[in-house]
């Protein structure tokens, strides 16, 4: 696994090293002991998938509030998304700031989301399939998110006005300081 930090502390585009003969390729997309060379400590606690029929769909941006911050590793396994990864961590350097990370199945990327930050994705193509790791039980009580459209962000989404989004994430707030 090939670790390449971003802008954003703790924020990795990660390539897996593939293991390629006539058959056709092994990768591994989770392995702990990476991870601690990186010093992330990530326990998987929930995996989720989703599918996304349409291109221009955007999910999120979403997040757990503490205590139930949670990291995430994000892959594509069909199609395309663009990701913006926003840092809401107050003590941070990077705080209020975005980053974006395009994920494809063709590239075979992964992204690692650092505990205290907010993750939104727009589809590049239709039938995208998401899988997502997570550092965290789902906990409805501490699930929350921002506007995909918050001007205090000005986020720039690839295809511009999503084409598909749900009534609660067209509903999310600005974000509150």
């Amino acid at each position: 696994m090939v670790f390449k930090p971003q802008k954003i502390p703790g924020l990795f585009e990660i390539e897996p090293e593939l293991k390629g003969d006539e058959r056709g390729y092994f990768a591994r997309i989770f392995c702990e002991n990476e991870l601690r060379k990186q010093g992330i400590e990530f326990e998987v606690r929930q995996a989720n998938r989703s599918f996304n029929k349409t291109k221009g769909t955007v999910r999120g941006m979403h997040f757990q509030k503490e205590p139930k911050w949670e990291s995430k590793i994000v892959t594509c396994i069909q199609g395309a998304i663009y990701n913006i990864i926003v840092d809401l961590r107050p003590d941070s350097p990077t705080f209020k700031q975005w980053a974006p990370i395009e994920l494809s199945a063709e590239k075979k990327n992964m992204m690692l989301v650092p505990k205290g930050c907010a993750n939104g994705s727009q589809t590049l193509t239709d039938n995208c399939e998401v899988l997502y790791f997570m550092s965290e039980f789902y906990s409805p009580e501490h699930a929350t998110g921002m506007s995909y459209k918050d001007p205090e962000f000005n986020f720039v989404w690839p295809l511009g006005k999503p084409t598909v989004i749900s009534p609660k994430d067209e509903a999310l707030p600005f974000y509150a300081h």
